[in-house]
Parts: C-alpha cells; structure tokens; sequence
C-alpha cells in the first residue's frame, strides 16, 4: 500500500484553447495509507478525471502525483502498481471465472500454490466460489462486475484501489452486502480503497472520509457526519442528506435571523456578516415540534405527511415558505397547524453560499 498525494494538481482536456477550460481545477490531497475513500458528487464533476489521473491513464495538465513521496506524474501506469475497476466490467469471456481471477497473479509469475489459495480465498468473500470452472460469458451482469472487482482484490501488493462506480449494475441488496465485504476487506489487508460515486447513500455507509466535488471543485472533504451536520457549502447540503436540507434566503434585522415574518435568535455574530446574500439551513431531522410561546418556534401548516415506516416526513407551510421535518411516526397530530421548533446550534448560516463558522 501506499500514500497518494495529489500536489496542485489541475487538467484540462483542451490545453491549446485560449482560455483554459479546466475539467479538473488545482487542488491538493492526500490519501492516506489503509483507508476507505469516498468520491462523491454528480456527473461530469471531475471524479472519474481524477482516479485517471492516480492510475496513470491520464497525465495532469499541471501539478505532481506521489506516491509514497516519489513521484510519478509520467510514469505509466504498469509502474504504479495500481488497481482500477471501472464502472462496466472488463472480464476476458474467453476464460473461466477461475482464470479470470488468478491472471494478474500469472502476469506477476507468483506461484501456483499461491494463486489457487487467493483465487479461493477472494471467490469466497465475493460469493463466486461455486462458479470457478464456468466460463465467464455465460455469468449475469453482476456476476461479470463481481469479476472485474475480484482482478483488483486479488493482488496483495497494489498501492490502492481505485473504483469507478464498480456497484452500478448490481441490485441493491448485493450492493449493500459487497460494501460490507469491501468495508471487511479494509479492515483485514489494510487495503486502501478509493471508491467513486454519484450516491450520497453508498459514500455514506462505505467511507471513513468523502470528498465532495462539484464543477471540477473539491468543495468539502471530512467524515460523514460533518458533511451531514456542517455541510461547507449551500451545494453539500443540497447534495447530502435526504430529503436535503431546508434552506432559506433571509435578512438580518435587530441581530435576529428574518425568515419570512418569522425572526430567530442563532448562535452567530450576525455583524461579521458583510453581504446581502445570507441563507439559513437546518436539515429536517433536526427539527422538533415545539410549544407556541418557544423561541425560534414557527406556526406552519400541515400540508403532507409521509409514512416511511421508520419515521414520518411533514412538508409544512410559513409564510411562503415550505419546511421539511422528519418526526417519530408515533407522534399524535390532530390537527392541520403545527409548532415547530429550530434549535439555534442546529442551524447552519451561509454567507454567499459559504458556510459561516
């Protein structure tokens, strides 16, 4: 294994151009030694350009790549010991799932008796075992995907995995039950894992640390909870959290938060702020139902309620206004007004999309 760093790194795919249209705007990052990645965010915003990058299949329009302080921005991919498993599954259908597995073991010369026991020991983890002598052509789809992701797993020596959304053709409860596997693999060979993405559930429940991008930007970098409770930026929290997060435009008015007709007292010095551009989110889990006289307690309407089973989701009405809060599905509501309360340490405030510590 090794650390990646990435150091001012930028690309654009068109560099003769007069002005420079960056895919990939300059930025740093080190990917530590045994952890779990997540790279998340839409498409076209830069991901899988960057996991390129790492593996050598593309060269940087700028910047360094090193690993383990060495660097190998121009060296080819075959030097860098990498593992990649794209997003459609690349198998040789001429071979059986047996010799699709052990062949970056042959390419290496290890030896045979060491080749069966880890064609064995990933077919198992990856449920392929019962399917080593078939050939591969006659496997389903995730079959084929589970192939691809096993040729990467194989190897004991890569420097990282890379993943370019390797889980897109395989259902949901197969797809829960491989970040499981993978999230085990982890923590067993100590493997680092980068694991490119477009959903904000797979990120969540794989990685110790998501890097959110957005527009060839790194926007926010941490651990879920701090992308979920303290989302950098008004695009985090739009893109994380489900639903995502309610989100205001307001004014300042007597050192109090204006929000329609209401006004709200929060934990910030609101004379720091400078701009008129000035939003207030709160995400909906955590807001309570709150008694009429409270502070920071708004009077809404009801104008749906959603059962999910494990909680009930309340789309409510102030003012203009529509708010979101996910409430016990227990709770006894006999009437088409409601009191909600917004805790002011709950509440993230946003000067120009930008979030205001």
């Amino acid at each position: 294994m090794a650390k990646i760093e990435l150091k001012e790194v930028a690309h654009t795919y068109h560099p003769q151009a007069e002005q420079i249209d960056y895919a990939l705007k300059p930025f740093s990052i080190t990917w530590n030694d045994g952890h779990r990645y997540a790279v998340l965010g839409p498409s076209g915003c830069g991901k899988t350009t960057m996991l390129n990058i790492m593996s050598g299949i593309v060269t940087p329009y700028s910047g360094r790549i090193l690993f383990d302080g060495v660097d190998v921005t121009q060296k080819p991919t075959a030097s860098r010991n990498i593992a990649q498993v794209f997003q459609f599954p690349v198998i040789y259908h001429t071979m059986t799932v047996e010799q699709n597995l052990a062949f970056p073991l042959i390419c290496r010369k290890v030896s045979s008796d060491i080749i069966k026991k880890k064609v064995y020991e990933v077919a198992e983890t990856l449920n392929l075992h019962h399917h080593l002598t078939k050939s591969a052509k006659k496997l389903t789809a995730d079959q084929k995907q589970l192939i691809s992701l096993g040729r990467g797993l194989v190897r004991d020596d890569v420097s990282a995995i890379l993943m370019d959304e390797p889980l897109t053709v395989i259902d949901p409860d197969l797809k829960f039950r491989l970040r499981r596997t993978l999230k085990e693999i982890n923590e067993k060979y100590k493997t680092t894992l980068i694991y490119v993405t477009h959903d904000q559930n797979e990120a969540m429940t794989f990685a110790e640390n998501i890097v959110v991008m957005d527009h060839g930007s790194i926007v926010q970098s941490g651990i879920p909870q701090e992308l979920f409770e303290k989302p950098h930026t008004t695009f985090v929290a739009y893109f994380i959290g489900s639903p995502a997060m309610n989100m205001y435009s307001c004014s300042i008015e007597n050192n109090k938060i204006k929000l329609g007709q209401q006004k709200l007292k929060l934990d910030y010095d609101l004379n720091r702020l400078k701009s008129n551009n000035i939003k207030l989110g709160i995400r909906s889990e955590f807001i309570t139902l709150g008694q009429d006289q409270q502070e920071n307690t708004i009077a809404c309407n009801i104008k749906n309620d959603e059962d999910f089973g494990n909680y009930r989701l309340l789309t409510c009405h102030f003012d203009d206004l529509e708010i979101k809060v996910k409430i016990n599905r227990k709770e006894q509501i006999n009437a088409d007004t409601i009191s909600l309360h917004l805790p002011p340490d709950k509440c993230c405030l946003y000067e120009n999309d930008v979030l205001v510590n």
